[in-house]
């Protein structure tokens, strides 16, 4: 069994801050749990906007905290994500969030993910495993 708390993350390496300055989030369960996912949470700031492709991901993402526009960058379709709304990437879609608060998520990703991947220039995080 293992218990966690966002808190005691903070300031670790399980607690990622993006380059680009437009979020942060803290792993609570990464791919070296073996557990078949990853579990996040996830701080996008107000104001920005963040363009991103899990082209080797499955990612679920529910919204606790905080309002954001998603549109999906393949159709053109948006959608308004306030607390209490999941939005799947089922189909690895490229997609934008633009945070008109600070918005708090939890994310699971599936295939997990290590704790050590960067967006690259398409928004992708790489496909990395616990051996890698």
């Amino acid at each position: 069994m293992i218990v966690r708390s966002f808190k005691e993350l903070e300031g670790t390496d399980r607690h990622v801050k993006a380059a680009s300055g437009t979020w942060e989030s803290k792993r609570i369960v990464l791919a070296g749990e073996r557990v078949g996912f990853s579990l996040h949470e996830t701080v996008m700031y107000a104001g920005t906007e963040t363009r991103m492709w899990y082209a080797n991901h499955i990612e679920a993402v529910v919204c606790v905290e905080g309002e954001a526009e998603l549109t999906n960058e393949e159709t053109g379709e948006k959608h308004w994500i306030t607390p209490g709304t999941m939005y799947l990437l089922n189909g690895h879609e490229k997609h934008t969030m633009r945070p008109k608060t600070d918005f708090r998520c939890l994310c699971v990703f599936n295939p997990p993910v290590t704790g050590r991947e960067q967006h690259d220039e398409n928004g992708v995080y790489p496909l990395l495993t616990e051996e890698d």
